[in-house]
């Protein structure tokens, strides 16, 4: 196992910290811990609150536990999935918080552990796992699926152009041996796609992996869908997305949520019974200063919407 302990530097930390609102007396949710880089900005403004941090990675729980040791009667750990969190909510005593902060980012530490297997550019077993203890890796998914179930999941998760052929010559490599290793998905790819110098012709196949492995779009909806259920009125959910897939869900989640009456237009009165929940304090996302983006380029494609509970 890698010794690496170096989780990403957070981004948008003070557009987050100036979004939340932060009530020293509430109750904050940070659901997707990490290396706590945002928790430890978000506890330091609590006095009798309480930050529920939330991250399936056994790793980033135990790295952040001693982070973050010296407020220790302030935070509580839990090692879930976010989208279970209704279940972490009511388990720890909570009907209502006031603020919510979900990272959509990869950690770097997940990105360079070896046996994770995420990264395109170090050799180990396919896996891509967030929760390592649930379901199935990147692995059996390639040697598994059909062609047409391949080339939809690298279409639709990684917008790649080359799917289908991609896809095709994983059928065929797996047809002489099974495809067990990062690298051997990236020598398949190689010569499905043509080696840009500025491109890494794999890098698309496998963020689509890694999405469809762990269902990052479905949970992503189901924890939008929970956070405006348990946010106290005024109280805030903020979402930092990466790429345009998981900024366009957002986008379209906050926009229902805000949306008085989805009857169709032709409808001479509303039939939905639907209500608004939520404001948009974002009207545009929020994206990083220049001296951010040049201080952490990691940064540069990151995207922060907030939206407030009526």
């Amino acid at each position: 196992m890698t010794s690496n302990t170096n989780y990403h530097i957070p981004v948008l930390t003070t557009e987050v910290l100036e979004a939340l609102n932060i009530n020293p007396e509430g109750i904050y949710v940070d659901c997707t811990l990490g290396g706590g880089g945002h928790s430890s900005q978000i506890v330091q403004k609590l006095t009798t609150g309480k930050l529920i941090c939330i991250d399936q990675d056994k790793d980033a729980i135990k790295f952040a536990k001693e982070r973050l040791k010296e407020y220790h009667d302030k935070i509580i750990f839990t090692n879930d999935n976010f989208a279970h969190l209704e279940k972490i909510l009511y388990l720890n005593g909570f009907s209502k918080v006031d603020g919510i902060l979900i990272d959509l980012g990869v950690s770097s530490y997940q990105l360079d552990t070896l046996e994770r297997g995420f990264s395109y550019r170090m050799d180990a077993e396919l896996d891509m796992r967030m929760n390592q203890s649930s379901g199935v890796g990147a692995r059996w998914y390639v040697n598994n699926l059909t062609k047409e179930e391949l080339a939809k999941i690298f279409f639709a998760y990684g917008e790649e152009k080359k799917s289908n052929r991609i896809a095709s010559f994983i059928v065929a490599a797996r047809q002489e041996k099974e495809i067990v290793t990062t690298f051997d998905l990236v020598e398949v790819i190689k010569r499905a796609v043509p080696y840009h110098q500025n491109k890494h012709p794999a890098k698309r196949v496998f963020q689509a992996l890694r999405m469809h492995v762990n269902d990052e779009l479905g949970v992503i909806k189901t924890v939008i869908e929970k956070s405006i259920q348990y946010l106290a009125p005024k109280g805030r959910l903020a979402i930092i997305t990466f790429h345009s897939l998981e900024d366009r869900l957002v986008k379209t989640e906050f926009k229902y949520y805000n949306m008085e009456c989805v009857c169709p237009p032709a409808l001479p009165v509303c039939m939905c019974d639907k209500e608004s929940l939520i404001h948009l304090i974002t009207k545009k996302p929020i994206i990083p200063a220049d001296h951010e983006v040049d201080e952490n380029f990691r940064a540069h494609s990151s995207k922060l919407r907030v939206a407030e509970r009526k």
